[in-house]
């Protein structure tokens, strides 16, 4: 059971995501490593270090607000039955996603966050 990735979740129109990605990439001097389409949602998302750029329509964005973080790890299975004997509570069950599974759990102090495998 091993936390790969935390990335801070930054929620944006449409139209400004070419220009932050670059902002990014120049901030920490690497390239976006993960970008993709959600069509279920109209969302675009990106990956650059340990960020999470998340663009759409405003009214799609406003559900996904309140999940303050992603981490990525290697086990949702594992991280699911451990988070649940510590007190975390199941939001959405693990489900596919376009990068792989995730899951969205409430802490027990009352953050939300995703946690997303990767396909291998």
């Amino acid at each position: 059971m091993k936390v790969i990735k935390v990335m801070t979740r930054i929620f944006l129109k449409p139209e400004l995501l070419q220009d932050t990605i670059s902002f990014y990439e120049n901030l920490f001097g690497e390239k976006c490593d993960v970008r993709f389409r959600y069509e279920e949602y109209k969302l675009e998302l990106a990956g650059i270090g340990s960020v999470l750029l998340i663009s759409g329509p405003d009214e799609i964005l406003e559900k996904f607000k309140n999940t303050s973080l992603t981490i990525l790890v290697d086990s949702l299975k594992e991280f699911r039955d451990h988070l649940t004997a510590e007190g975390a509570e199941v939001i959405d069950e693990i489900k596919s996603v376009p990068t792989g599974s995730n899951m969205r759990i409430r802490h027990p102090e009352g953050t939300v966050v995703e946690y997303v495998e990767f396909k291998t």
